[in-house]
């Protein structure tokens, strides 16, 4: 597994070019970071190509590889080269793909930038860019060679990307540690020590996939709330109502806690438990019923589907999870229209 670093990004930069070396380094930026966060780090890096893209989803596609790789092999970066990704989720997933996939593969470090990517999208070793509208669609199974997190870069993130990334954060309390929940909830986005929240979400997420490398079996439950939320977040892309990941993975959540209960007779009061938190926390998202046939037919392309059912990872209380778990178009319309009750 990869080498995870929390600490100051000064100390953990420094001391991993006093320890490796590389023929060349290219650091990947969006708009974002290269203002808000590469001025914090360029001091500490040997001589590099900086290779910028746009930011967002809706720009995690081949076309973004290409340009990656076309600026790799323009300055003739060899297989002992380094790509260090300074971002959020994009930035690694993409990042980490293309170094993957350039000359067979060269190094990459990843240095996260946003709560998502450091709780959840960093950690783990999935890598994947979106194909024709479909999340995540091609992508590999890689780890970084390191992650160096530092929690002083969630002050320069806007407040709805923080609240995005905290919805990983919900998860993992959800489906592995009532305490946890209970805990990062009382205090919601309003956290006094963020690194010791990192620190616990990275532990929880690297436990199960210790376990479960490659998503067979029990790395699954770590897709809770993201069976519909993906599709949610996938029908919206590129929209006016275009919803950032966690937010659609808090839609998500609500979802797939009521199928916990219809299916797995998760409590009632949990149930109202979970609602009551995540609205609170995301008050303001919706979704048309309108859309609710595409939403659902979007979720037949989910990786963990087999033989065309609708697999989920369900609750069986808050701290325990289950996977592969199969649930029909109707009761995930009824699931939506849950939702959308708890809105009126």
């Amino acid at each position: 597994m990869s080498q995870i670093i929390i600490d100051d990004i000064q100390t953990s930069l420094s001391d991993f070019f006093a320890e490796h070396t590389f023929s060349k380094v290219a650091v990947l930026v969006d708009e974002n970071t290269v203002e808000h966060c590469y001025p914090k780090i360029k001091s500490l890096l040997p001589a590099h190509l900086l290779i910028e893209i746009k930011s967002g989803e809706a720009h995690k596609n081949l076309d973004t590889c290409t340009h990656i790789w076309n600026a790799l092999t323009e300055h003739s970066f060899d297989r002992k080269a380094l790509l260090v990704n300074l971002g959020g989720g994009v930035i690694g997933d993409m990042g980490g793909f293309c170094a993957v996939s350039y000359k067979r593969g060269i190094q990459f470090i990843n240095i996260p930038t946003t709560l998502l990517a450091a709780v959840d999208a960093n950690v783990g070793g999935k890598l994947g860019i979106d194909f024709n509208g479909f999340k995540n669609h091609i992508g590999f199974f890689k780890e970084p060679h390191s992650v160096l997190v530092d929690a002083d870069f969630l002050k320069t993130l806007p407040a709805e990307e923080l609240r995005s990334g905290f919805a990983e954060v919900i998860k993992h309390g959800l489906i592995a540690d009532s305490d946890y929940y209970t805990e990062v909830c009382k205090d919601g986005l309003n956290q006094i020590n963020w690194n010791a929240i990192i620190a616990h979400s990275i532990e929880i997420k690297q436990q199960v996939v210790a376990a479960d490398p490659f998503e067979g079996g029990l790395r699954k439950v770590l897709n809770f709330g993201h069976t519909i939320g993906h599709a949610i977040e996938s029908h919206y892309l590129g929209s006016k109502n275009h919803l950032l990941h966690g937010e659609a993975i808090a839609i998500g959540m609500i979802c797939e806690a009521y199928l916990s209960k219809k299916v797995l007779n998760l409590a009632q009061a949990e149930l109202d438990e979970i609602c009551a938190t995540i609205l609170k926390i995301y008050p303001d998202l919706s979704i048309d019923k309108r859309d609710y046939t595409a939403i659902i037919a979007l979720m037949y392309q989910d990786k963990k589907n087999v033989n065309n059912l609708l697999n989920h990872s369900l609750l069986y209380k808050i701290g325990e999870a289950t996977y592969d778990i199969a649930i029909d178009e109707k009761q995930v319309l009824d699931a939506l229209y849950f939702y959308q009750t708890l809105k009126n």
